[in-house]
């Protein structure tokens, strides 16, 4: 008798694990990301905030627009290569996730200069090189400081203004913006931090693997 109930509570026990399994699978595989910004609801349907089109001049003098990371995923920041504060810290952190996607394709880096007046494209091309950074997946951006500081502030949802009481009379958020397929942000990280940057190193997975 004491045999069969023992069976009983082993059978009773592999169920209850597998269902916890399955339950574990199951959010493991639900796992998303959420979409930031304002949303609207229109006839029913939800559309939700995304980075409208855009032009700027890359390092090689080159026009970039949205059409470049059209079905890419990417990080944008901004920055400016005068800055004595947090961009040093943030383009270490920045070079981690050119490192940790180097080889793959769908992932681009979009840093976004917001001093245009000393930061030409020749004085990209020499911060990109002095970082060692390859420019067909890390684009360092510039053009009308106007466009940039509305993109930024508008777009991304970030600060990035003049300020005369900050070092080199600029001011502009550390955060690390994560854009998926659709150029909807997926996430916002502080860029001088590398727990964050490990959180977007994983959230980035997250979206790669997203159907």
């Amino acid at each position: 008798m004491s045999n069969k109930i023992t069976a009983s509570m082993k059978n009773k026990s592999m169920i209850v694990l597998c269902l916890v399994l399955q339950i574990i699978f199951a959010c493991q595989e639900s796992k998303t990301l959420p979409i930031l910004g304002e949303k609207q609801e229109i006839n029913g349907k939800t559309i939700y905030h995304t980075i409208p089109d855009f032009e700027f001049l890359n390092q090689d003098s080159i026009l970039v627009s949205q059409q470049m990371i059209k079905n890419k995923i990417y990080v944008a920041d901004f920055f400016f290569t005068s800055c004595p504060t947090i961009c040093p810290v943030m383009k270490t952190q920045m070079l981690r996730l050119h490192e940790k996607f180097k080889n793959n394709s769908d992932i681009l880096l979009l840093s976004h200069s917001i001093d245009p007046t000393h930061d030409t494209p020749s004085v990209l091309k020499a911060y990109a090189t002095k970082l060692n950074a390859n420019t067909k997946k890390w684009q360092f951006l510039t053009g009308d400081r106007k466009k940039l500081f509305e993109i930024g502030e508008k777009s991304y949802m970030v600060t990035t203004q003049e300020d005369s009481t900050h070092a080199g009379g600029l001011l502009h958020s550390g955060a690390f913006l994560l854009i998926d397929k659709k150029r909807q942000v997926r996430g916002m990280y502080d860029g001088t931090k590398a727990p964050e940057v490990d959180k977007l190193i994983k959230d980035i997975q997250i979206l790669i693997d997203e159907k």
